[in-house]
């Protein structure tokens, strides 16, 4: 939810993170929610995958419809990236762990 609203408010509201570029910050939140959702519900890789995508192509979705937004497929591709990161670092850690 919070990751939803800090992706659709006015870009003059929304929090300044760091120098890094917004490619790096959607690649880096999506390693986090990778991790998290793992973390947190009992789903198949594929699954899993398949539902940070979804999440991903709904947030570019909902910025089309805001003023101070703008839609990107780079977005989305780096969603993905982050998604299959954090996915295969969850795997990693409960290796071992």
């Amino acid at each position: 939810m919070v990751s939803y609203i800090a992706a659709v408010v006015p870009q003059e509201i929304a929090p300044h993170i760091g120098n890094l570029n917004d490619k790096a910050h959607h690649i880096l939140a999506f390693i986090v929610l990778g991790i998290l959702l793992r973390l947190s519900y009992r789903v198949h890789y594929w699954t899993a995958l398949l539902l940070l995508i979804a999440y991903g192509g709904f947030i570019e979705v909902s910025q089309l419809f805001s003023i101070s937004r703008s839609s990107d497929w780079a977005d989305i591709a780096a969603d993905t990236i982050g998604s299959f990161i954090g996915l295969k670092f969850y795997k990693y850690l409960r290796r071992v762990i």
